[in-house]
């Protein structure tokens, strides 16, 4: 999985050093300097974006729920105890609004098409994600994370793409961490089934070969 989708390398100093300029902006604005949450809106709202799209599949109601995910950290800034990265914190009121967003709405996505991945299969869909150019290679990843339920795109969302532990999914989604274990065993099976059927034919289609 990790070939499939390259984790960020977060050096242990970096994330130290990121997590106390954050801290610094939000004092900032806490003392009365508004603009200096700007900083700190300029930074998360394409990963913001990101889950929203992720959960709700629609880039309207992602963009509405983003929004809204702002305005609440900005009007709860103060019960933020530093306890947690302002990232983590952060994503835990855009999870839950695209949640709510979703319940509100009534909708609920997803497929529980699981087939037995061996790992000839994963070197297969590995070499043809390898083939793709790289633009390509996004989009497929995209759209089969699309197809995931929103919990299981999410969770995928924040292990892959932000790198975060399991602990921290744990205290964003509120779900145990075995529970998140799990959701990322069947989350990863699930994926590698949609990327099997997406991507195996095309690339065998396009060389004339299967791969």
């Amino acid at each position: 999985m990790k070939k499939i989708v390259t984790k960020l390398q977060h050096f242990t100093s970096y994330v130290t050093m990121s997590s106390t300029i954050d801290q610094q902006y939000v004092e900032k604005t806490l003392a009365g300097d508004t603009m200096a949450f700007g900083y700190l809106v300029e930074k998360y709202q394409d990963f913001v974006f990101t889950i929203a799209v992720r959960i709700l599949k629609s880039k309207e109601e992602a963009e509405e729920v983003a929004q809204d995910s702002f305005i609440k950290a900005f009007e709860s800034l103060s019960s933020y105890r530093g306890e947690a990265k302002f990232s983590s914190w952060l994503y835990s009121i855009v999870y839950r609004k695209a949640l709510d967003s979703l319940r509100k709405n009534k909708k609920h996505r997803g497929i529980e098409l699981i087939e037995d991945i061996t790992e000839g299969t994963v070197e297969s869909i590995d070499n043809a994600l390898q083939f793709l150019q790289d633009e390509e290679r996004k989009k497929a990843i995209r759209d089969c994370i699309g197809k995931l339920s929103e919990s299981e795109a999410a969770i995928i969302t924040f292990y892959y793409f932000e790198d975060l532990s399991v602990r921290e999914i744990s205290g964003i989604t509120e779900l145990s961490e075995e529970n998140i274990k799990v959701k990322l065993f069947r989350s990863r099976k699930k994926l590698f089934t949609l990327l099997k059927h997406s991507i195996l034919p095309e690339i065998s289609n396009t060389n004339g070969r299967a791969i």
